[in-house]
């Protein structure tokens, strides 16, 4: 099997974790720059790193990489709702996981960067987690 046909089968995939590694990018990047803003507020950088990241993922995910056809008010703001109430439930972990991680002494900086070691390790876990709640409730295509 060529590099093109190895693309096309596994595209979505591939897709997938190329921009979940960007949209992993636009957290950490919104994270370490609060975080430089707020030294010690975990929670709310956390927070705020999260937000940016899910309405970046929802615009490449829709589009790119499910290439979801919703068309309609309410078929979209179902999809929407879907979206952003699974990764409300995977924001949490991603918000509250990493502090808890850091005060049980996973507490080591990486680059300068206060509590980066739990955020990349539960960063991890979180797309790994978007994924399926992705594919299989999110954007998974309607048989006709």
């Amino acid at each position: 099997m060529n590099p093109t046909e190895l693309y096309r089968k596994y595209r979505e995939a591939v897709s997938y974790l190329f921009f979940g590694a960007v949209t992993t990018f636009v957290n950490w990047m919104v994270y370490a720059l609060t975080i430089t803003i707020w030294p010690g507020k975990l929670t709310l950088c956390n927070a705020l790193a999260w937000l940016a990241a899910v309405l970046f993922a929802y615009a490449v995910n829709k589009v790119i990489v499910f290439q979801s056809r919703e068309s309609g008010a309410c078929a979209i703001l179902k999809e929407l709702a879907l979206f952003l109430g699974t990764r409300g439930l995977t924001g949490l972990a991603e918000i509250f996981l990493p502090v808890l991680l850091y005060q049980v002494g996973m507490d080591q900086e990486i680059w300068g960067i206060e509590g980066f070691l739990p955020k990349i390790v539960v960063s991890v876990l979180i797309i790994v987690s978007n994924y399926f709640l992705s594919k299989f409730l999110v954007f998974h295509k309607q048989d006709p």
